[in-house]
């Protein structure tokens, strides 16, 4: 993966944070053709590019077209990598993680990101899948150390 890459060429902390693209998804989910009616974008298209982008990283893009809004699915999800799903449900029903997922959405709020992936190193930022090249010239323009 890119970022474990650049964990090797830079001395760097890569730090996840998690935040709502869009919120104001219904439970029911929304196609991509009604996400960007108006926006001038072919959902296609779109999606064909971010595809070859995730196959070249090696991760899955929408392969299920499933809700990861439900909290079912979720539970489902957490038991197949091997979490216990009672617990896992429990933690989605009593919202045991409620700070640190609002103190995450606060935090991509005040740096402005309006994409996922939007990767950020001091002051500088880029949004969307980027190239090695582009996050290596990020963390360059950032001031990053260089492994020897």
């Amino acid at each position: 993966m890119r970022i474990e890459k650049l964990k090797q060429t830079f001395k760097i902390d890569a730090t996840l944070i998690h935040f709502p693209l869009h919120p104001e998804t219904p439970m029911e989910g929304r196609s991509m053709a009604e996400l960007y009616a108006g926006r001038n974008v072919d959902p296609e298209a779109m999606y064909a590019r971010m595809k070859g982008l995730m196959d070249t990283e090696g991760l899955a893009y929408f392969v299920d077209a499933r809700n990861i809004g439900d909290p079912d699915i979720l539970v489902e999800l957490a038991a197949s990598v091997g979490l216990p799903a009672e617990e896992a449900r429990a933690v989605l029903a009593e919202r045991r993680l409620k700070d640190a997922v609002d103190a995450d959405w606060a935090k991509s709020h005040q740096y402005g990101v309006t994409g996922v992936p939007t990767f950020v190193a001091a002051r500088y930022g880029v949004v969307g899948a980027q190239p090695y090249e582009v996050l290596e010239q990020l963390l360059d323009k950032a001031g990053a150390k260089r492994r020897a």
